[in-house]
């Protein structure tokens, strides 16, 4: 047992009651009761990690996540992250924090990671970096698909928190593993394909609202497509680099 990742599980299953979140978790069973493995997370809103690492405590195991510095440079959350031996993801020195997931994943840890790397304004899954294989492969573990869907009513990207009693349904899906297999491009796609599949089968038992924000133009909702989704984020870091220009100016 951790003496503090065990405890934050406990407030935040306190939490999610509170909210009235009803989980449906399928395939916890791929989790393996042992030995290092990367965990493949789509990425549709702020809270989704925290409920990524459920599945894996059916076998009482424990996931670290990689999450971007920020979130450990925070006077608040900090201290939080690192007592859970989450893994800081520095984007300017991004060697580092990939050299320590493989040490970690070598030493039979679970490492939860976001093949697409941001938040999915479509909610559809974007093109996938290709670090979750490349980690695989050089600590000769396999990726374990996972898709959450239902989280980005809870909090996305340009939409108010609702963090109160929604009682939002919550869906999340873990895939069969994939073996480590070179290069890294083929596994990246087989990674993609699967978890594509693994999407549209939990939207199928889903109850969709016609027109909500939360919901996929595919599937009547009013979110951008992937397309348009695509450059919202591509004009945001123009935006983001303008701004980091004038200010070092």
């Amino acid at each position: 047992m951790e003496p503090v990742y065990f405890p934050i599980i406990g407030l935040a299953r306190t939490v999610f009651a509170l909210q009235g979140l009803k989980f449906t978790v399928t395939g916890d069973e791929n989790i393996p009761a042992n030995g290092g493995a990367v965990i493949a997370i789509n990425h549709t809103g702020y809270m989704d990690f925290t409920y990524a690492g459920l599945p894996a405590r059916t076998t009482k195991r424990y996931v670290r996540f990689m999450a971007k510095k920020e979130v450990f440079d925070n006077a608040v959350s900090g201290p939080v992250m690192r007592a859970l031996k989450h893994i800081p993801v520095d984007r300017a020195a991004g060697a580092d924090s990939y050299h320590e997931a493989v040490n970690r994943l070598r030493s039979g840890e679970l490492v939860g990671v976001y093949p697409e790397a941001t938040i999915s304004r479509s909610f559809e899954l974007k093109e996938f970096k290709s670090g979750a294989a490349r980690m695989a492969i050089e600590a000769n573990v396999p990726i374990i698909p996972m898709v959450i869907w239902g989280a980005q009513r809870v909090w996305t990207k340009g939409y108010p928190k609702r963090l109160g009693r929604t009682n939002t349904p919550i869906s999340i899906e873990v895939g069969v593993p994939i073996p480590p297999s070179e290069p890294a491009s083929a596994l990246t796609e087989q990674l993609h394909a699967s978890m594509s599949a693994m999407l549209l089968n939990v939207q199928q038992d889903y109850v969709h609202e016609q027109g909500a924000y939360w919901v996929p133009a595919r599937l009547g909702g009013s979110a951008p497509t992937l397309e348009e989704a695509n450059a919202l984020d591509v004009a945001e870091a123009e935006e983001k680099a303008a701004r980091r220009a004038q200010s070092s100016e």
